[in-house]
């Protein structure tokens, strides 16, 4: 018996020295004929207790040196098909064909619009100036003339972190005025672009995050006139050399006297009708001369020194440009709305 049992490893390795594959089918069968849950080899190892005992670790050698040439085969002829394939693939390529062409992604609207506007404030010596978002009631609030018992300060509109009173996500990036301040000396030109939170009902008109660019212009004998054709300048690049503006009395804790600016939309059509209720006036910022005690907060002298702040907010100015209804949407990152923007607004 042992005889017959050397006797078929050697034929079934002559057959695999003299087997020849041409396609994947061909593999295929191979692999279930000599490596298959049900194949040759295992007949085999069954075979071991059949022969002497002298000679079963030469037979056990035998049969694994054969599973062994199976696996190298198949291992052998599984890459020469598939780089025959590929060469078959690539023979079939029109290199003379023009490439496919390369989808480019596009820039968030609220991105284009606040890098419209960092550059138009650049262009007369703004510069940025950028925070953290995790504040402290001091910057954010009291620094900014904030009194203890303001509206601001509850709960429902301010996002405290859990178990604290003096960490919370900034409200405004007025947070950002009051870190230069106390830490430059003026003159100070800046914007402050940048994220901020409030905790408010999601609708189409308003949202617990949004984004806002501030300004602030501190110097010697600086006069609200000076606010005002600075406003006037951002107006007219933004909107158009024919924009109007109007400004009208408002109020604000870190500012005195306190405005609110209106740009004049018109009333051409529907939409513009109904986002200016009928007037042809649309409020797009607050602003206002910076408080002498907000100067006193940061070690400025209000003697010596003056200045004015505006603040708006970048969602707004999307909507408005790209005639965009639902807040909501800029938040959502849905593709088949971003993929309508470009750089060029």
């Amino acid at each position: 018996m042992s005889k017959d049992a050397f006797e078929i490893v050697e034929e079934i390795s002559k057959k695999l020295s003299q087997i020849k594959i041409d396609s994947v089918e061909e593999l295929e069968k191979f692999r279930i004929q000599f490596l298959g849950s049900k194949n040759e080899l295992k007949s085999l190892f069954g075979e071991i207790r059949n022969v002497s005992n002298e000679r079963k670790k030469e037979f056990g050698q035998a049969v694994n040196a054969l599973k062994s040439q199976a696996e190298e085969i198949f291992a052998e002829h599984k890459f020469a098909l598939a780089a025959n394939e590929s060469k078959k693939e690539s023979a079939s390529i029109d290199m003379t064909m023009p490439p496919s062409p390369n989808p480019q992604g596009s820039i968030h609207p609220i991105t284009i619009v606040m890098d419209r506007i960092i550059r138009i404030f650049e262009k007369i010596g703004f510069t940025i100036a950028e925070e953290r978002e995790i504040e402290d009631d001091w910057h954010n609030f009291t620094a900014m003339n904030t009194p203890d018992d303001h509206p601001a300060r509850d709960m429902q509109d301010t996002f405290y972190l859990q178990n604290s009173t003096e960490q919370l996500l900034r409200t405004h990036t007025s947070s950002v005025q009051a870190r230069v301040m106390t830490t430059q000396k003026p003159p100070i030109r800046i914007i402050a672009p940048g994220r901020v939170y409030r905790n408010e009902t999601i609708s189409a008109r308003s949202h617990c995050q949004f984004h806002q660019v501030e300004g602030l212009f501190i110097d010697k004998k600086v006069s609200f006139a000076d606010m005002k054709q600075t406003l006037m300048y951002f107006t007219k690049e933004m909107y158009g050399p024919d924009a109007k503006i109007r400004l009208r009395p408002s109020y604000f804790p870190f500012t005195e006297p306190s405005a609110e600016m209106d740009v004049y939309w018109g009333l051409e059509d529907e939409h513009a009708y109904r986002i200016t209720k009928g007037t042809g006036w649309l409020e797009i910022l607050g602003c206002g001369m910076v408080d002498p005690n907000v100067l006193k907060n940061c070690n400025i002298d209000p003697e010596e020194y003056s200045g004015f702040a505006f603040g708006m907010g970048i969602e707004r100015q999307a909507m408005l440009h790209y005639r965009i209804n639902d807040i909501r949407m800029l938040f959502e990152n849905d593709v088949r709305f971003l993929r309508q923007f470009n750089s060029a607004m």
